[in-house]
C-alpha cells in the first residue's frame, strides 16, 4: 500500500483487513480509513458489540431506504466519538468513531435484520459521510462477489489447502479484469469466460 497515493482518501476494507498496522500506515499516508469489524480483533469486536447493544449506545444519526426488485431495506446509522475507554484497551492509530450500521430488510412479508460494526478514523458528527463510506465498501463488496459468483461459481470452490485458496482467487481476479477489458463482444462475463475457453 505504500506505493498507493492515499492522502485525502478514505480506505474501506472488510474484517480481514482490520488490523493495527494496516490502519497505522493508512493515517501515515495522509488517508482515513472505515474498517469492518468481526470476531477476528477478538475483544475489540466484543466491546464495540456490547457498547452499542447497552444503554450508553447512541441515537440513530441517520437512515436511508433503498427498494428494488421486491425489497425494501432500511439502513440506520449509529455513530460515537465517545470511545476514549476503547482507545485505553485497544490503541488504534487514528481512532476517532465506531459505527452500527442495522439493514433491515423486507422480503415477500419476510423481515431480517444484521447489524455490521465499524471502526473509523472519520468523524463521528458526520453520519452523511460515514454512511457514504459503508455504503461505498458493500456496493463494491457486494458487485465484485456476485459477478465472480455467478460467472466463476466462486462459492462452490472448497479448496483449502495451503494457500491454493488465496491463489486461485488471485487467478480469478486477473481472469475477470481481462474479461472486462474485452470490449469486441457485447456479452456478458460468464459468456466471455466460456468463449475464452
Amino acid at each position: 500500500m505504500s506505493r498507493l497515493d492515499i492522502a485525502g482518501a478514505v480506505v474501506t476494507i472488510d474484517a480481514m483487513g482490520c488490523q493495527k498496522k494496516i490502519a497505522e500506515q493508512i493515517k501515515q499516508q495522509g488517508g482515513d480509513y472505515v474498517l469492518s469489524l468481526k470476531g477476528n480483533q477478538g475483544t475489540l469486536h466484543e466491546d464495540v458489540l456490547t457498547f452499542f447493544t447497552s444503554s450508553l449506545s447512541p441515537a440513530v444519526a441517520s437512515v436511508s431506504y433503498d427498494g428494488e426488485h421486491g425489497r425494501i431495506e432500511t439502513r440506520s446509522l449509529r455513530a460515537t466519538a465517545d470511545i476514549a475507554w476503547l482507545q485505553e484497551r485497544h490503541g488504534w492509530k487514528g481512532l476517532q468513531s465506531i459505527i452500527a450500521v442495522t439493514a433491515k430488510r423486507e422480503i415477500d412479508n419476510k423481515v431480517t435484520e444484521e447489524t455490521r460494526y465499524f471502526i473509523s478514523s472519520l468523524d463521528a458528527h458526520d453520519p452523511k459521510r460515514l454512511e457514504r463510506a459503508v455504503r461505498a465498501h458493500w456496493a463494491i463488496e457486494n458487485n465484485l462477489h456476485w459477478v465472480l459468483d455467478i460467472a466463476f461459481d466462486e462459492d462452490s470452490n472448497r479448496t483449502r489447502k495451503g494457500h491454493s485458496a488465496a491463489n486461485l482467487a488471485v487467478i480469478r481476479h486477473i481472469a475477470l479484469n481481462l474479461t472486462k477489458a474485452e470490449k469486441t463482444s457485447k456479452v456478458g462475463v460468464k459468456i466471455k469466460r466460456l468463449k475464452a475457453g
